[in-house]
């Protein structure tokens, strides 16, 4: 073989051994039965020291110098596989094992402390994930900035210094029209009723059937914290139900369905290589985020989905479409990120970055966290956190070590906001489809955007591809303040 076919023969085989540790990590959280924690930590422990000693091997530097690319995608192809080696040099194979070991240790603690509403007993976990974090970091920095380091690994070249510029662009505006909203004389209520987990469950298999899931490519199972797992051909969506919320469920399996749908529609060819999954997580967000937003919170998907809601539910007391519409979409200061509207949920992740850096570069320490988030809690929502659970123990993130996560959602909804500006310019039919819950033109024109492409491009040039604009906070923002204030004064 030559070295090119060498080298991808070999990253094959190191992409299918992450693909085992995904699957592992997937059964520790939907099918390990409790006393089986112990042996998954040491078995993620040992998947993750083969694979990152195959992602330091020596021979990858040889077959870099020695590869001849022919094509553009093979090109890019080499120019991941050098990233991913550089990054696994950076970082001694004895604390990516650790971290791993920890993670999953921590993982399922933070599970019960969850459910028990008592962070004292997570609290020791998450210091050490804290502080192997707070190493890796220091490894993988480029800039000096620690926190740079971690979110590289979400969001590749993006830094801290940038996500602030953001956010700072984005908060006046959000918090003027919150307030704004506040003053409105408009009462929206809540949804109200007791809805069978079961029936929720069955829903929620029929919508993601709608949003295009193929289900002989995947299934859903429930969990603590929803999330999606796998790509090409074995792509699985978790969900949660609610006994008084159904749209708990509900949108937890649109937005998952989102991520899984980039997954599942990603150029075949690109299977085993490194473009055959999605090229960042502001780019995966983008999708879950516009398939339960822009599309699943629309006016027009909410006629179908009312309908439905009726046929499924006896105990349903909304009256008319457009009052659905309007729970649906209803704006308050809730203490949980999942279950959060539009508007407070991106003040939400700038709640979570600011402790992120605050908790790697020291300025806090795990002991601390708990009284630093319900002090930003009220200042960010006017709210007094009285669980800790609808507070720093709400999330799995932190858990799992995965630091530098949150803006990625964020940055999701901006690409997204980009996406659905043209999307609504290119499907004049768009709201009609919707109506009637035919996702399909919005699920192929994403496909052709975005879902194909997998890794080929870096996220700034796949959304000026799809879109033919640069990234920008505008279209975002634009829309909330016209969807808001139309929901809110007319």
């Amino acid at each position: 073989m030559s070295a090119i076919e060498e080298l991808f023969d070999f990253n094959k085989k190191t992409l299918l051994l992450q693909s085992v540790a995904g699957r592992t990590a997937w059964d520790q959280e939907t099918m390990m039965p409790k006393e089986g924690a112990a042996l998954r930590s040491q078995e993620m422990g040992a998947l993750e020291e083969i694979i990152h000693i195959r992602k330091q091997d020596k021979r990858i530097a040889d077959w870099l110098d020695k590869a001849k690319p022919e094509t553009e995608e093979d090109k890019r192809k080499i120019e991941l596989i050098k990233r991913g080696f550089e990054r696994a040099n950076l970082v001694p194979v004895k604390l990516a094992t650790e971290l791993a070991e920890t993670s999953s240790k921590s993982q399922i603690v933070w599970q019960e402390a969850r459910k028990n509403n008592n962070f004292s007993d997570f609290s020791p976990y998450l210091e050490k994930v804290v502080n192997l974090k707070r190493e890796e970091a220091a490894h993988l920095t480029k800039t000096g900035e620690l926190y740079d380091g971690l979110i590289n690994d979400y969001e590749h070249g993006m830094t801290k210094n940038e996500i602030s510029e953001i956010f700072n662009i984005m908060k006046p505006r959000l918090l003027n029209l919150k307030k704004k909203i506040s003053e409105s004389e408009i009462h929206i209520s809540k949804i109200k009723g007791d809805f069978d987990a079961s029936k929720q469950l069955a829903l929620s298999k029929e919508i993601a059937s709608v949003f295009r899931y193929d289900f002989d490519r995947g299934r859903i199972d429930t969990v603590t914290h929803p999330f999606c797992s796998g790509n090409g051909n074995d792509v699985r969506v978790t969900t949660r139900t609610d006994l008084k919320d159904p749209f708990n469920c509900i949108y937890s399996t649109i937005h998952e369905v989102g991520h899984a749908s980039y997954e599942q529609n990603v150029n075949s060819n690109y299977n085993l290589t490194p473009l055959g999954s999605g090229v960042s997580l502001g780019i995966h967000e983008s999708q879950s985020r516009i398939f339960e937003n822009q599309l699943g919170r629309s006016r027009a998907f909410t006629k179908w989905l009312f309908k439905r809601m009726k046929e499924t539910f006896s105990n349903f007391d909304i009256k008319n479409e457009e009052e659905f519409y309007r729970i649906v979409n209803k704006v308050s200061p809730g203490f949980i990120r999942t279950e959060a509207d539009e508007i407070h949920y991106n003040l939400h992740i700038m709640l979570r970055f600011e402790l992120e850096i605050a908790i790697i570069s020291k300025e806090i320490e795990v002991e601390d966290l708990v009284d630093a988030w319900n002090t930003k809690f009220k200042s960010f929502f006017n709210k007094e956190v009285k669980n800790v659970s609808d507070g720093a123990l709400q999330d799995v993130h932190w858990s799992i070590g995965a630091f530098g996560y949150f803006p990625t959602y964020t940055l999701g909804n901006l690409n997204a906001g980009c996406l659905f500006q043209t999307m609504k310019s290119d499907l004049p039919n768009l709201e009609n489809n919707l109506e009637n819950g035919e996702i399909g033109p919005a699920k192929d024109w994403l496909t052709k955007k975005i879902h194909q492409h997998g890794s080929m491009y870096e996220p700034k040039n796949l959304i000026k591809k799809a879109t033919g604009r640069e990234f920008s906070v505008e279209p975002f923002i634009s829309y909330l303040e016209e969807k808001f204030t139309d929901l809110y004064f007319n």
